[in-house]
């Protein structure tokens, strides 16, 4: 029985940002800020465009750490998040999470993930570190 992450693991995985995605977020989240739905609104901001909800990107960082590392069965506890630069539609997001330290608790492990967001020039979009339980055992 290993455990199914540990310290200094990686994974990276990227998404590239729809105009369809942004429209469906919108529509599963109620949030229909012009900024993000409305070119002519958007040209008028300090971006000049549309941008993407910025919980869009923090929704790849949640389906990752669901499904990539630490994988199915992990529950997600809270998420410490900093906003650093617009996500763009169309840009393509790189996520990169990295296991910072594992906790163990008496029935379950507790783990702190870096995780960031960085848009196709490399630049970061998203930062922030992740608290979760792992699947109790590696997949």
């Amino acid at each position: 029985m290993g455990k199914s992450i540990e310290v200094g693991q990686v994974c990276t995985f990227t998404k590239q940002i729809s105009d369809e995605d942004v429209k469906q977020f919108a529509q599963v989240t109620g949030d229909r800020n012009p900024l993000h739905l409305d070119d002519e609104f958007a040209k008028t901001t300090m971006f000049g465009e549309r941008i993407a909800h910025g919980m869009i990107g923090a929704g790849i960082i949640s389906g990752g750490l669901a499904m990539h590392m630490p994988g199915i069965g992990t529950t997600y506890l809270g998420q410490e998040i900093k906003f650093q630069r617009p996500i763009k539609i169309n840009d393509v997001l790189t996520v990169n999470m990295e296991v910072l330290e594992i906790i163990p608790k008496a029935k379950f492990d507790i783990a702190k993930i870096s995780t960031t967001c960085m848009n196709q020039q490399g630049e970061v979009v998203i930062s922030g570190t992740a608290t979760v339980i792992p699947p109790a055992e590696a997949e």
